[in-house]
C-alpha cells in the first residue's frame, strides 16, 4: 500500500504529540465522529436482517461503542498514531450470510460474534509475534491494495441498492423508495459541490456535514410523504446499555464462520494498512515495521472487543486523514476526543433510536454515493500502478470475482459447504483473495523481478 505514501503539501498546525486545548479538542473531535458515517454498517445489517427498531437501535449503539473504544486502543495505546476506527464495509457480505445461515435477526448475530474472536486472536498473535508487518508487504503492495479498495466500493453497491432501495419497506412503494433513495444521494453531492466551491468556513462546515445533511433532508422529506414516524424515538429511553456478550446475547461458534472470517480478517487488515500509510504520508512521519505489528495488535483487540460488546468488525478510517489535511491538525488528543465522544453516544438511546427509524431508501441512496467515492479512491491508489499487460489481469480478473459472487444464484449458492456459502456471501473477500493470489502466482517481466530483488 505505499503508493498511499505521498508527501502531505500542507502544513501541519499541530503534530500527533502536541496538547490542544480542550474546547478545540472538543470540536475537531466532534468533527471527526461526523466524517466517519459509523452508523451506515450497523443501519443496513439491520435492515437487510429486518430487525426490529430496538434492536437495530441496539447494534448501532454498540458500534459507536465499539468504534470508540478501538479508536482509543489503536491511538493512545497500541499505534499510537492518530487513527480513527470504525465499522469496515468489507465483512458486509458475510455477516449476512453467515446471519441468514444461523436463522436470521438478532439470534442469527450470536454465530457471527462467536466467529469474530478467534479470528481477532490470530491477527493478535500475527502482530505480536512481530510478523505481520512482513505478511502485509508481501501480500498487499499497491496494486493489491488500490485493487481491493476498488472492489470493495463496486462491491457494496448492490447492497446499497437491493437491500435499501429496490427491497420496499413498511408502507411506501417502490416508486417511492427510489425517489427518496434519489433525493438523499442528490442532497449529499450538492452539499459535497458546495464544499469543494467555497474555500471557507461554511465550505469546509458543509463537506463536513454533508452526510448529515442528505440523512436530513431525505427523512423529512419522507416526513413530508407520511413515510416517517417519531414514535420509536419518543418511545426509546435517553440513556440505555448497549448489548454486551453474555449479558443480552450468546457466543455461538461455527467452524466454517471462524475459518471464513479469519481469512477475512486478513482482508480488513489490509484496508486498515493503508489508512495507517495514508495518516503517515499526511504526518510526514515514517510508518516502521513496529508501528505496523503494534497496529495489528491493537486491530485485533479492537475487532475482538467489537464482538464482545456486540459490533462487527472496525477498521482504521481514511477519511479522517483526509480531516487532518483539511485541519491541520494531527494531534492524537484530538483522535482521543473523538473515541470518547464515539463511546459516549454508545449509551445515547434516543440518538440510536433516531439513527435506526430512517427510512432505509435515505440511507441506500447515501450509501450509494459512499461506495463510488471508495471506489474512486482506489482508483486514486491504481494510477500510481504502472498498467502493463499482467497489472490489468492483477486488477481486472479480481473485479469477475467479486461479481461473480454479487450474482451467483442463491439456490446454486446453498449447494455449496457452508464456508464456501459464506465466502460466496462476502464479494469483496473473494475479489481480494483473487488479488492476493493472482499477483503471487502470475509471472512478473525479468527486469521488475530484479528490482524488487534488490530492493529487498
Amino acid at each position: 500500500m505505499s503508493a498511499t505514501e505521498e508527501r502531505y503539501e500542507g502544513q501541519l498546525i499541530a503534530r500527533p504529540e502536541d496538547k490542544v486545548s480542550s474546547p478545540k479538542a472538543l470540536l475537531l473531535g466532534l468533527q471527526h465522529v461526523m466524517a466517519m458515517d459509523v452508523y451506515v454498517v450497523p443501519f443496513i445489517i439491520g435492515a437487510a436482517l429486518a430487525l426490529s427498531h430496538g434492536e437495530a437501535a441496539a447494534l448501532i449503539q454498540s458500534t459507536f461503542l465499539a468504534a470508540g473504544l478501538a479508536t482509543i486502543i489503536q491511538t493512545a495505546l497500541c499505534m499510537k498514531m492518530p487513527v480513527a476506527q470504525g465499522p469496515s464495509y468489507i465483512p458486509l457480505g458475510a455477516v449476512l450470510a453467515v446471519a441468514v445461515g444461523a436463522g436470521g435477526g438478532y439470534a442469527g448475530l450470536s454465530t457471527v460474534f462467536g466467529a469474530l474472536i478467534p479470528g481477532a486472536l490470530v491477527v493478535i498473535a500475527l502482530g505480536a509475534l512481530g510478523v505481520f508487518h512482513r505478511v502485509v508487504r508481501w501480500l498487499v503492495p499497491p496494486i493489491v491494495g488500490g485493487t481491493i479498495i476498488l472492489i470493495v466500493g463496486l462491491s457494496l453497491l448492490p447492497i446499497a441498492l437491493k437491500a435499501n432501495i429496490f427491497t420496499v419497506h413498511g408502507s411506501m412503494n417502490l416508486d417511492q423508495s427510489i425517489g427518496l433513495g434519489a433525493a438523499s444521494a442528490t442532497l449529499l453531492v450538492i452539499a459535497m459541490m458546495l464544499g469543494l466551491r467555497f474555500q471557507n468556513r461554511f465550505g469546509l462546515w458543509m463537506r463536513l456535514s454533508s452526510v448529515v445533511i442528505a440523512l436530513a433532508g431525505g427523512t423529512l422529506l419522507a416526513w413530508g410523504l407520511g413515510l416517517f414516524s417519531w414514535q420509536s424515538i419518543a418511545d426509546a429511553p435517553w440513556l440505555t446499555l448497549p448489548n454486551l456478550a453474555f449479558v443480552d446475547y450468546s457466543l455461538t461458534f461455527s467452524l466454517p464462520a471462524i475459518a471464513t472470517f479469519v481469512v477475512i480478517y486478513m482482508v480488513v487488515i489490509a484496508e486498515t494498512t493503508g489508512t495507517w500509510f495514508a495518516v503517515s504520508a499526511v504526518i510526514e512521519q515514517p510508518l516502521s515495521d513496529r508501528n505496523i505489528d503494534r497496529g495489528a495488535v491493537g486491530e485485533g483487540l479492537s475487532c475482538g472487543l467489537a464482538a464482545l460488546v456486540g459490533a462487527t468488525p472496525v477498521t482504521g478510517y481514511s477519511t479522517n486523514a483526509g480531516m487532518i489535511s483539511i485541519t491541520g491538525v494531527a494531534s492524537r488528543m484530538v483522535f482521543i476526543t473523538a473515541g470518547v465522544l464515539m463511546a459516549a453516544m454508545g449509551f445515547l438511546g434516543k440518538f440510536s433510536a433516531l439513527i435506526a427509524a430512517i427510512p432505509s431508501p435515505v440511507i441506500g441512496g447515501v450509501f450509494a454515493v459512499v461506495c463510488i467515492t471508495i471506489a474512486m479512491a482506489g482508483i486514486r491508489i491504481l494510477r500510481h500502478v504502472q498498467l502493463t499487460e499482467r497489472a490489468m489481469l492483477v486488477v481486472g480478473i479480481p473485479i469477475i470475482f467479486s461479481f461473480f459472487a454479487t450474482l451467483a444464484p442463491e439456490a446454486w449458492v446453498k449447494t455449496l459447504p457452508s464456508m464456501l456459502q459464506y465466502l460466496m456471501g462476502s464479494a469483496v473477500t473473494l475479489g481480494a483473495m483473487a488479488a492476493m493470489v493472482l499477483n503471487l502466482i502470475l509471472p512478473k517481466s525479468a527486469a521488475k523481478a530484479a528490482a524488487e530483488s534488490v530492493s529487498d
